[in-house]
């Protein structure tokens, strides 16, 4: 049985997919290491807006799950696993955008999956001093960015099919 032929399009926007991924979690796991070690090194930022307090997250967000790394770990790489699946078999129908934002949400879930492997923790740092919310880390923006434009363009697609 002949194999269909992919359109060219298809490759480039999986090669863009993995090369995006790869530069955000590059830039993601430097910029976390450089911003511990300097608060570690005496560094201190506290002003109205937010602050460096590093803390090691053994959970999730609010500490959940803290005693049970082991499904936190289940849970994100089965969340890769559908992701890249969803992308890699829809990107010939996707736009580069789609694919981008997804790709910053997945950068997030591999870097504090790979820091929970790696060290046991995630490293949290960013604490915002105008609400009472848990300190956070760059991965967590991600995926709250990533997940938060997604949810515009299905909106923005779902009001488009109303028209």
């Amino acid at each position: 049985m002949a194999r269909k032929k992919q359109p060219q399009n298809l490759w480039i926007k999986i090669t863009y997919l993995f090369a995006i991924f790869a530069v955000l979690v590059c830039l993601n796991l430097y910029l976390s290491d450089f911003i511990v070690q300097q608060i570690q090194g005496g560094l201190t930022i506290n002003n109205e807006i937010f602050s460096l307090n590093y803390t090691q997250n053994k959970g999730a967000a609010f500490s959940l799950l803290h005693n049970y790394p082991y499904i936190l770990i289940v849970l994100s790489v089965a969340a890769l696993v559908i992701l890249f699946s969803y992308i890699i078999r829809h990107a010939g129908t996707m736009s580069y955008n789609g694919i981008f934002w997804l790709t910053l949400m997945m950068s997030g879930i591999f870097c504090n999956l790979f820091e929970r492997v790696q060290l046991g923790y995630v490293r949290d740092y960013i604490d915002l001093n105008f609400v009472n919310f848990p300190v956070f880390n760059l991965s967590d923006m991600s995926i709250n960015i990533g997940v938060f434009v997604i949810i515009i363009l299905l909106l923005k697609r779902a009001q488009l099919k109303q028209l």
